[in-house]
């Protein structure tokens, strides 16, 4: 029998596909998501599948059909139609100047000036946004598809820095805007990213966004489900059993234990950290690989300037309004620490309309232990309302 060769690191769909790689289905929900709406918002929390979803969505859209043999988007789809596709990743570049997101942008419109021309008469980012979209669309024929992947990366990078957070939004807001004035000549757009910010919203001239976050629909369009796991994985989960000298469904309990419990609707089931889950099966060793590639300077130095009360993260109530939208100069973290998945939904309360929050596992449980509880010198590990005794 071949050995299951795991996608870790890997977010091209086309790589994975083409590599042999495994790959969890999740083309009859993508189906849905295209057939059903056109403009859609997602967040979710870092290294979480994101860019796997838009890259799945990009070889969907260009039409490239062979790389959905044996996957569920093979039957439902009957036409395969090319669309121009815009692929713009924020992920990579470091924001920490106020030329850095301008330089990025321009790198991506150059790319795509190359292919459907120029004008000399738009200046700014956001005009030539809006003509490449209107040219792309009248030199193929076809509606333009705009993929954003980490829309809100720029800005997390820089929160504290008031004035260039402005800047940033303000770019960002004008660019994103070119979405809803050029409508005629849109098919489909997603923005994903970590956060929803609210107040001073990059959004606020594109009202016409699906926020799809918390909707039950698409609770597992990104993350593993139990029935996942099982059907996909069984050999790797056998694999890791007798690495650690484990029986099966031992093995799964503390797969669970570690991975699992990520919640995004208040009646769906849990869903595990995909990228921690396909580390511990290649690696064979369960560990801390989500938290261990990093937490992220803008929560840490959230934490630090809210003088938050650690104790409250394992009973903490949050309305459906605070979780999927943030204020850049936020001082309740909470709804940071929801939207990054260091807190997860553990109930719903009808009644009241409120979100009980937690610790989706021991992964980030311990994490949060490990890291980020140090920068609370005053706070010991006795007193701690985390410690944990195993």
């Amino acid at each position: 029998m071949r050995s299951m060769i795991y996608p870790v690191g890997i977010q091209s769909f086309e790589e994975i596909r083409k590599g042999d790689y495994c790959y969890v289905d999740k083309t009859a929900q993508i189906y849905q998501l295209v057939k059903t709406g056109k403009y859609y918002f997602l967040s979710r929390p870092r290294r979480f599948g994101k860019s796997l979803l838009i890259s799945t969505l990009e070889a969907y859209f260009q039409g490239k059909k062979e790389l959905f043999h044996g996957l569920a988007m093979e039957a439902l789809e009957k036409e395969w139609t090319t669309y121009p596709v815009l692929h713009l990743d924020l992920n990579a570049q470091k924001y920490d100047t106020p030329e850095a997101l301008i330089h990025v942008l321009e790198e991506n419109l150059q790319y795509w000036e190359s292919l459907y021309g120029a004008s000399e008469s738009e200046i700014g980012v956001a005009r030539r946004f809006n003509g490449v979209i209107r040219r792309a669309a009248e030199k193929t024929g076809k509606n333009v598809v705009v993929l954003v992947d980490e829309y809100d990366k720029p800005m997390l990078q820089v929160i504290g820095n008031e004035a260039l957070l402005i800047e940033y939004r303000n770019t960002l807001k004008a660019f994103y805007g070119a979405l809803k004035s050029m409508d005629a000549y849109l098919r489909f757009a997603l923005l994903t990213g970590v956060t929803k910010f609210s107040k001073i919203s990059v959004f606020s001239d594109l009202n016409n966004l699906e926020d799809i976050s918390l909707q039950q629909a698409y609770n597992n369009l990104c993350g593993i489900t139990e029935q996942e796991l099982l059907e996909n994985f069984e050999e790797g989960i056998r694999v890791l059993g007798q690495h650690n000298e484990m029986a099966y469904e031992e093995t799964c309990k503390s797969l669970r234990q570690w991975y699992d419990g990520y919640h995004f609707s208040g009646h769906a089931g849990g869903l595990y950290n995909p990228f921690s889950l396909l580390n511990a099966l290649k690696s064979r060793e369960f560990g801390s690989y989500w938290f261990e590639t990093g937490t992220p300077t803008f929560l840490v130095e959230l934490l630090l300037r809210s003088h938050y009360d650690l104790h409250r993260l394992t009973e903490e109530l949050a309305t459906a309004d605070s979780l999927i939208g943030i204020d850049t100069m936020e001082t309740n973290p909470v709804p940071i620490l929801y939207q990054s998945g260091y807190l997860t939904v553990k109930g719903y309360d009808k009644r009241f309309r409120t979100y009980t929050l937690g610790f989706p596992n021991r992964e980030v449980e311990e994490g949060f232990i490990k890291f980020l509880l140090p920068l609370y010198s005053a706070t010991s590990k006795a007193d701690s309302a985390f410690e944990i005794v195993r």
